[in-house]
C-alpha cells in the first residue's frame, strides 16, 4: 500500500512540478524533460523517502538539484582547455568586448604574457580563468590540489607584475 500512496502522491504533484520546471528552464521541452528526470529519480529513490514528511519539498529539492547539476554539466562541457603550444584557441567567450583597437592591443599584450608562461603554469591558470574549480583542475591534470593552487597563485602574481601598466 505504501507504493500506491507514493505513486499517487507523485501523480498528484506533476502539474505543480511542471510549473516549477518551466520557471527554472523557461522552455517547455526542457521543463518536460526535467519533470520526467525528476519523476524517474524519485521512483528510483522511493525507498529513501521517509513517509509522513514533506513530499512536495522532497520533490522540489530533487528537481532543483537535477537542474543545477545539468546546468553545471552544460557549462563544464562548453569549456575546453587549449593545450596547443601557442594557445591558438583561447578560452574566451565569442563576444570578448573589444570595443576599440586600444583594448584589442591590450588583450594582445595580455595574451602574449600568458603565452610566455611555462606550460605547467599556463594550463592550470587557463582552466581556472575558464571557471574550473581547483579540485576539478587537480583531477583533470592529475596533480595534487596544493600544487594547482600554488601554480595559479604564482601565475597571478607574475601577471600582476608584468601587466602593471595595464591596470
Amino acid at each position: 500500500m505504501k507504493t500506491f500512496n507514493f505513486t499517487q502522491d507523485l501523480l498528484n504533484i506533476q502539474s505543480e512540478l511542471l510549473r516549477f520546471a518551466y520557471k527554472l528552464t523557461a522552455d517547455r521541452e526542457e521543463a518536460n524533460d526535467l519533470l520526467q528526470e525528476t519523476s524517474l529519480k524519485a521512483l528510483d529513490n522511493e525507498d529513501k523517502y521517509t513517509p509522513d514528511t514533506n513530499f512536495k519539498g522532497w520533490m522540489y529539492t530533487i528537481m532543483r538539484n537535477i537542474f543545477i547539476n545539468n546546468y553545471r554539466k552544460v557549462v563544464r562541457d562548453q569549456t575546453f582547455v587549449d593545450q596547443t603550444d601557442n594557445l591558438y584557441h583561447l578560452n574566451m567567450p565569442q563576444d570578448s568586448g573589444f570595443d576599440s583597437t586600444e583594448s584589442a592591443y591590450d588583450m594582445k599584450e595580455i595574451h602574449k604574457v600568458v603565452n610566455a608562461l611555462p606550460k605547467d603554469y599556463r594550463i592550470p591558470f587557463a582552466m581556472y580563468v575558464s571557471g574550473f574549480k581547483y579540485r576539478e583542475i587537480a583531477d583533470k591534470l592529475n596533480l595534487p590540489l596544493g600544487t594547482v593552487k600554488s601554480r595559479i597563485f604564482f601565475t597571478r602574481q607574475k601577471l600582476q607584475i608584468q601587466l602593471k601598466d595595464f591596470a
